[in-house]
Formats: structure tokens, sequence, C-alpha cells
């Protein structure tokens, strides 16, 4: 790609200049990476994915897309990446106000399915969104367009997405009072007392929804229960501190809520296929070798 060569080519994230835009790509097939995703709309331009939520794995390929409507822990890898056919991805993050904005100018709006579905699904990118991408990518040589256009390019992408096929999974995003936005608010306070006990009580209360109601649905929308998901958001906040504040096992397990290194550990090693000390040794490795250069 070009572009990512003008911007000291190498594999590894790109930053555009676009906020909430990043541009990803990698010659090789990278072990599967623990993360935290946004929502946003992920799109393969080149090479293929692989993600694992909970119980349930996704797969996607070019020109193919990943939709994500609330924040979700998540393991994704990058599958048979070469340096002749390298993976070439771009995530863009959703816009509330731009997709409520939109949602508000539509004659006729999509409308939610009452019943929860996964909140995070794989689509097709159509010729209205690829020539939305395109003109992204374009803009990403016109730095100084940046502020005055992609306002509008971004109007356009929410469009496309509400009035396609998953029109009424984007339009929960907008929407209050929707399974989806309850569950969203719960996630919202489970990520800022991640270290705290759980009660889900608590969260169905936050949710304003009964507690079998909120467990069915939460489960419905993140393929796990809400204890598996705070253990998800602790073993990756540990992974941080382990990586960007070189905190050592110990101190990263009790600083996320574990009173036993040993189980942090246990559980840090089921969840992510390695032992924590390794798994900071293996990630400092591919990221030397994934800096642009």
């Amino acid at each position: 790609m070009d572009l990512v060569d003008e911007r000291g080519g190498g594999q590894g994230r790109f930053d555009t200049g676009m906020p909430g835009v990043t541009l990803v790509r990698s010659f090789q097939t990278i072990m599967p990476v623990p993360n935290m995703y946004r929502p946003s709309l992920c799109v393969v331009l080149k090479g293929a994915k692989e993600i694992l939520f909970g119980e349930t794995t996704l797969y996607y390929s070019e020109m193919e897309c990943l939709v994500v409507s609330v924040e979700i822990p998540a393991i994704g890898r990058m599958v048979s990446a070469t340096p002749e056919n390298p993976y070439v991805g771009m995530t863009i993050e959703f816009d509330t106000a731009i997709l409520q904005e939109v949602m508000r100018q539509l004659a006729h709006p999509p409308v939610p399915r009452s019943t929860s579905g996964p909140c995070v699904f794989v689509g097709k990118i159509d010729e209205q969104l690829t020539d939305c991408l395109i003109r992204m990518v374009r803009l990403m040589r016109t730095p100084e367009a940046i502020p005055v256009l992609f306002p509008a390019v971004m109007r356009e992408l929410h469009y496309w997405l509400l009035t396609g096929p998953s029109g009424a999974e984007i339009a929960k995003l907008a929407l209050p009072e929707t399974h989806a936005e309850r569950v969203a608010r719960a996630i919202n306070h489970v990520r800022d007392h991640f270290n705290e006990p759980l009660r889900v009580e608590q969260l169905a209360e936050v949710a304003r929804m009964s507690p079998s109601s909120f467990h069915h649905h939460f489960k419905t929308m993140t393929s796990m229960t809400p204890v598996q998901y705070q253990k998800q958001l602790r073993l990756l906040e540990a992974r941080r501190l382990m990586l960007s504040d070189a905190a050592n096992v110990s101190e990263a397990a009790y600083h996320v809520g574990y009173e036993s290194a040993s189980q942090f550990s246990r559980e840090y090693t089921r969840s992510f296929g390695v032992a924590p000390k390794r798994d900071v040794l293996n990630f400092k490795a591919l990221l030397a070798q994934a800096t642009p250069r």
C-alpha cells in the first residue's frame, strides 16, 4: 500500500490524521493478540483476520468487515499474511453523535429488533461503503483537508451503514433504552470498576433490567457472562500494565483486583494461551519487528 510506504513503511499500526481511523499492515501471520474493541467498523482491505470473543469465533476476509456495537474484550489475529501478500486493515470508530444526527434526518429510519443479537458480526463492504473508504484513504494524502472534509465523509459512511442490511443493528448505537444501550451502560460500569467485586444485581440496576433479563441479554450480546467479561477486562488491564508500565506479574495482579498472583497467572495462561512473563516477551519481540521503518 503506497500510502503506508510513504509514512515510513514496515508493518504495524499507522496514524491517519483522522480521529478514530487507523490503518494496520502486517507481513506475517501474527499470534493471537488480546485487545479491547471499541464500537467500530473493522475492514479487511487485503488478507484475512479471525476474532474470538467469549465462546464465538468469527472469520472475515478481503472487503468484508467486522461490526462491533459495544466495547468488548476479544482476541484477534491476522491469517496467512506474507511480505508478498500482506494483511492490510482499516478501523473506523463509530461516532454516536453523527449516528444520531443522521438517524433524525432519515425519512424511514431503521427499527431495531426487540430481541438481542450478538454485538459483533461480519458483513460485506458494498459499493457505497467502498467509495467512502477510498475517499478516506485519499484524504490521508492531504492533511490540511481533513478538518474540512472528514466530517462529511463520516456522515456519509454512517448513512450507508444505517440504510444498509445491518442498519437495524447499527441503529442500536444511536437509540436510548434499547437492550444494547442498557447493556452498554452496565459495561461502562464494569469498565469503571473492574478491580472491584462484581454484583450482577447491581449491574442489572444500572441497566434498569431484572437480573434474569440482564444476564440473558448480556450473554446473548457478548457471548460471555458479566463475570467472564470482568475477568477479561482485568487480564487486559494487567497486560497493559506489564507492557506499558513495566509492572511485574504480582504488581499487575494486585492492581487489577486479584488477591493471588498464582491464580492470576493461571487465569491469564488459560485465557491468552501463554504465561504472563512469556506473553510480555513475545509481544515486545513482535513490536520490535512491527515498528514502521
